[in-house]
């Protein structure tokens, strides 16, 4: 056991200082070898000054000395893995510059890589005088720093490789991605879901809505069976971080493939899901989209028929918070009556049933007829003088379409 009067020593020297120190002691570095340090070390100094800074101001040159004592401690820790003596026999059979140069490389290579999965905010290209005076701030930092940055760096840089591999076996590159400016993380759990329908390309929104409607078909009632796998071809190196963002998906599952909760209000519209998910933004698609569906509806609800009478009929209906539609006999039209007498009459309602049903090109024909309709109406309809039923009535057969 130690005694309490034991003191433990803690060398805070630079790693560069100690392998100096050891190559001494241990005959690894002659005196011709020191005296040629001792030679290259000021030019060194000038060249790491004059990059940063200025070689002729003295506060530049002292700090170009720290600075190049640090990154050849950063290089001979890190390439030594911390053993001295390797440290010594570097130093013995190459230059101070050349190991000065192996740190800086270390930081530059660490600077170029992503700091974030974020597509479209990574700088690609590689290291360049706008990272400088980054570089200037790292070349000061110690090797633990630099390891931690590195393992977090690394990290990132296999999810946006893992994103890209996916995306690619699914019809799209690293250059769309960019383009769309989404989280590489967001595109693998998007990419799991597509392997798991048997698809074969990254889904716009109205193929993302059907994928999901897909899998709740299936798989609603057993979330947990959900079948997301990596492909076998995935390499190797790519597994950790697919296997992590698999998890994470099946964790979402209960949700993803729960029939009450509206794709669009799930994925685009909660907080927990928005930007978690990946869908390529089709605008016009979606558009042709939603009037494809739009037409389906109102040609169902219309019945094909655009007569005038039919339609104020219609949006009389849903103004009256009614089921749609373009005929009434006498005793619904009466029942409807008393339903606006009673809850109310909400014009607006109507136009937005044109804005999301009625056909683009007839839109605003449709909206100008319903005004015309509710300017002329509104007043007889919201009446509770002792006739007003008799003249709603009269109205109603006049303009809409009652048997």
């Amino acid at each position: 056991m130690t005694s309490p009067s034991a003191i433990s020593l803690y060398d805070t020297r630079r790693f560069f200082e100690k392998a100096l120190q050891y190559g001494v002691q241990h005959g690894i570095l002659s005196a011709e070898k020191i005296e040629a340090m001792r030679a290259e070390g000021p030019k060194g100094m000038v060249q790491i000054a004059r990059y940063f800074g200025n070689e002729f101001l003295r506060p530049d040159l002292e700090k170009a000395r720290d600075r190049m004592v640090n990154l050849i401690s950063l290089y001979l820790e890190d390439s030594c893995q911390g053993d001295l003596r390797q440290a010594a026999e570097s130093l013995r059979d190459f230059s101070l510059l050349s190991r000065s140069k192996g740190g800086s490389d270390m930081l530059k290579a660490l600077i170029a890589m992503p700091q974030n999965s974020h597509f479209g905010m990574n700088e690609r290209g590689g290291f360049t005088d706008e990272h400088i005076p980054l570089l200037a701030k790292w070349s000061l930092r110690s090797l633990a720093d630099y390891q931690a940055e590195l393992a977090r760096r690394s990290h990132v840089a296999q999810v946006v490789e893992a994103a890209v591999w996916l995306a690619g076996e699914l019809g799209m590159d690293a250059a769309e991605l960019e383009d769309a400016g989404k989280d590489a993380e967001a595109v693998i759990r998007t990419a799991l879901l597509v392997l798991a329908t048997g698809r074969i390309e990254m889904p716009d929104w109205v193929a993302f809505e059907k994928m999901v409607a897909a899998l709740r078909k299936k798989h609603g009632a057993a979330p947990a069976a959900l079948p997301l796998a990596a492909p076998k071809k995935l390499p190797a190196h790519l597994w950790d971080v697919v296997e992590a963002l698999r998890q994470s998906v099946m964790a979402d599952a209960p949700k993803i493939l729960d029939p009450a909760l509206p794709p669009r209000q799930l994925f685009d519209r909660s907080p927990a899901f928005m930007g978690r998910y990946f869908w390529v933004e089709d605008g016009l698609n979606e558009v042709d989209h939603h009037d494809r569906q739009a037409s389906a509806v109102w040609s169902k609800v219309t019945g094909g028929n655009a007569d005038d009478g039919s339609l104020l009929t219609l949006f009389l209906c849903v103004a009256a918070d009614s089921a749609p539609k373009t005929l009434l006999t006498e005793k619904s039209a009466a029942t409807l009556l008393r339903k606006i007498r009673k809850a109310g009459f909400k014009p607006a309602l109507a136009h937005q049933y044109i804005l999301d049903h009625a056909p683009v090109q007839h839109q605003d024909a449709y909206a100008s007829l319903w005004d015309d309709f509710v300017e002329e109406a509104q007043a007889t309809l919201q009446s509770d003088a002792v006739h007003a039923l008799h003249d709603a009535l009269a109205l109603l057969r006049r303009e809409c379409h009652v048997q």
